[in-house]
């Protein structure tokens, strides 16, 4: 009997733990989007291409390729370790005119984290790609989009917009550029911010395959631009709003 109550404990406790994990993870997918930059509503074609988790010696270089062709800027969402390991690339990034914002130093879930190690792992990103690239960041974009509204308040004390985005291009789970390819034109709108990854894999943050994103960004700069798009990076999106209703 003992044990008969201590199983039914057991999976009641489970499903009341599951129920919880759920809810606070649903909360904060609302909470984030409050005064958080996730689109910026235009009647202009603009739209902002970003790339999460590098630099990647892999992957990055290749994109920056095809967005040199293309001669389109974006804004690559950093993280510091990968900026340490692979500053070279980092350099590239920032030499050819892209914008390099914060990704955390780690890619570590930041709504376990205590306010000093929020602040930490924000700084120690901030420091390292500085110290590579001169860039002083001022955009942070929070792994998986998770982040508390007291995580927001804290960042903005430090100085920083928290950036998510409008417009996922699925590259992190899908391996076929053309569905890449026709997801975003199918759902495109002016304003967006569109995310895509230089590296990482569905589990990892480094590594991977992103050769179906590599061939897809050309197509899709190629087919915007036919419909009247202009690309920027996340900073121009910001101002371009505020310059046009000024």
């Amino acid at each position: 009997m003992r044990i008969k109550l201590k199983i039914g404990l057991f999976i009641l406790g489970s499903f009341a733990l599951a129920f919880a994990v759920f809810t606070i993870f649903f909360d904060q997918a609302v909470i984030v989007r409050k005064g958080t930059i996730y689109r910026v509503p235009l009647d202009d074609k603009v739209v902002a291409l970003t790339f999460d988790d590098g630099p990647s010696p892999n992957w990055t270089p290749l994109i920056l390729d095809e967005l040199k062709k293309a001669d389109v800027k974006a804004t690559f969402f950093m993280l510091g370790e990968h900026v340490a390991k692979y500053p070279n690339v980092a350099r590239r990034v920032a030499h050819e005119g892209h914008e390099i914002e914060n990704h955390t130093n780690t890619h570590h879930v930041l709504i376990y984290y205590k306010a000093y190690e929020l602040i930490k792992e924000v700084k120690d990103a901030e420091s390292i790609i500085r110290g590579v690239t001169g860039v002083t960041t001022r955009f942070f974009r929070p792994p998986k989009a998770w982040l508390t509204g007291q995580e927001k308040i804290q960042l903005q004390e430090i100085g920083y917009k928290v950036v998510l985005w409008s417009l996922n291009s699925k590259d992190w789970v899908t391996f076929d550029d053309k569905y890449m390819i026709k997801y975003i034109l199918h759902h495109v709108r002016p304003g967006d911010i569109i995310l895509f990854h230089d590296s990482g894999g569905t589990f990892s943050t480094e590594g991977g395959d992103r050769h179906e994103t590599v061939l897809a960004i050309s197509r899709i700069i190629e087919r915007l631009r036919e419909r009247g798009y202009r690309f920027v990076t996340v900073s121009e999106l910001v101002n371009y709003k505020l310059s046009h209703d000024n």
